[in-house]
């Protein structure tokens, strides 16, 4: 995780387009300056941040699914469950799968596993558009290359 460029996705582990579903890693690293006054002497994760953190992993499972031709952006929060802490140097597990897709949007169902026990979950949906200049596309391809993003998703066929 680079918590300072919003960088919070490490390296995809999983991605099945035919099952519709990834799984991503995510250190959290053991300093930042957000543990400074969240909390003092008990350094927690915030939750906007683990939200986030599912929000990206939906996100490479969206650009996959449309083959890296158009570019989703978080549009609603459901249900979110913020179930234990997550504390600096944890190794993060995380899920996503699609839900329900149409219409311009699409809901997935993702979850944040540490150590094998549930740390949050939440139901997103995210609103998909082109790609809308061509900086952020090459952007988003720096980055899948960085996660490892495989290749063949992006394919076009």
């Amino acid at each position: 995780m680079n918590l300072a460029y919003f960088h919070l996705i490490d390296r995809i582990v999983a991605l099945d387009v035919d099952s519709r579903s990834i799984t991503v890693e995510a250190q959290v690293p053991q300093e930042s300056t957000i543990f400074e006054g969240h909390f003092p002497g008990y350094p927690l994760m915030p939750g906007v941040l683990l939200i986030e953190t599912m929000a990206q992993t939906s996100g490479w499972l969206l650009i996959a699914l449309m083959k890296f031709e158009r570019m989703p952006f978080l549009a609603a929060v459901k249900e979110a469950k913020m179930r234990s802490f997550v504390t600096p140097g944890e190794l993060l597990t995380i899920e996503a799968s699609l839900v329900h897709e149409g219409s311009g949007y699409s809901m997935t169902s993702a979850k944040i596993s540490s150590g094998g026990k549930l740390a949050c979950n939440a139901t997103l949906t995210f609103r998909h558009v082109p790609f809308p200049n061509p900086d952020l596309r090459g952007h988003m391809e720096v980055m899948a290359e960085r996660i490892g993003f495989p290749q063949q998703a992006i394919a076009h066929g």
